[in-house]
């Protein structure tokens, strides 16, 4: 077929807009897609914290530098074993400290053994230090080999018994109504990029960005999450979840009204590596 000259550029505007709609259909599919994430692991943190007989301690909470919700993780086995889901992951600077804005990650692990059939769990990962948070180097963690981890003990009798210096990271799952602790060890935890980029409409941002305040600004079910958790913590919520990190310049050349005291400095997390590709 022969396309006239004139032809032409209709036909490669009409492609443009074409593959514009087509991107602009696949973000915002994206960020419904994540926002239903967020909806899920804040129906978990109220279904689990509403069984006061296999609820989270309230000692290990109070000791939480970090916590992890992954709803829907499914493990299929036949001989080999596989684990996998996807989640949030939010942190405090310090045990009083508000919680950060969630980050999107993704659990991964296997397993060897006589073993045969599938089923889904929602799992809870409570990082009872620091390092069990900065130990994500390059935007990965093994657990039990980066960080300690253990099955964490629930319900009333769970508060008094728990040490939380057993391990750095306390786990946890609820499968068809029980609730309990459960071994993941050889469990990968990654940082999902395009879940984030997808959540806060910037390509490329990173958990650091997120984590210390600096993203765009994350949609109201972030900001639904971080109210329950901060109720189940027994901590203040944060009075702005995710605040813009970019001013628009008209608003630079407004009269500056008086500064109030920043309510904590700004941190970092060496989550991912930073360096240029």
């Amino acid at each position: 077929m022969i396309i006239r000259k004139k032809a032409a550029p209709k036909l490669f505007a009409a492609a443009v807009l074409t593959a514009t709609s087509i991107i602009a259909n696949y973000s915002f599919a994206g960020a419904a897609r994540e926002e239903g994430r967020l909806l899920t692991a804040t129906e978990v943190l109220d279904d689990v914290q509403g069984m006061p007989d296999q609820r989270l301690p309230d000692t290990l909470l109070a000791h939480a530098y970090g916590i992890a919700v992954i709803p829907d993780v499914t493990k299929i086995a036949f001989f080999f074993g596989g684990r996998h889901g996807n989640g949030v992951l939010t942190v405090r600077d310090t045990l009083n400290s508000p919680w950060s804005n969630p980050v999107f990650i993704a659990l991964t692990g296997g397993s060897w053994g006589l073993q045969a059939g599938a089923q889904s769990s929602d799992i809870i990962l409570v990082f009872t230090t620091k390092g069990g948070i900065e130990g994500i180097t390059g935007g990965k963690l093994t657990l039990g080999a980066d960080a300690s981890v253990a099955a964490g003990p629930v319900g009333r009798q769970g508060s008094a018994a728990i040490d939380v210096s057993l391990a750095e990271i306390y786990s946890y799952a609820r499968t068809r109504g029980l609730f309990g602790g459960i071994a993941v060890d050889g469990s990968v935890i990654a940082i999902d990029k395009s879940a984030n980029a997808d959540l806060y409409g910037k390509k490329g941002v990173t958990a650091t960005e997120i984590f210390s305040g600096q993203a765009p600004a994350a949609p109201e079910t972030a900001q639904r999450f971080l109210a329950r958790l901060s109720q189940v913590t027994h901590t203040s919520a944060r009075l702005s979840p995710a605040p813009q990190a970019e001013v628009p310049a008209a608003t630079a050349r407004a009269p500056a009204a008086p500064a109030a005291p920043a309510a904590e400095a700004p941190r970092t997390y060496p989550l991912e590596n930073q360096s240029p590709q």
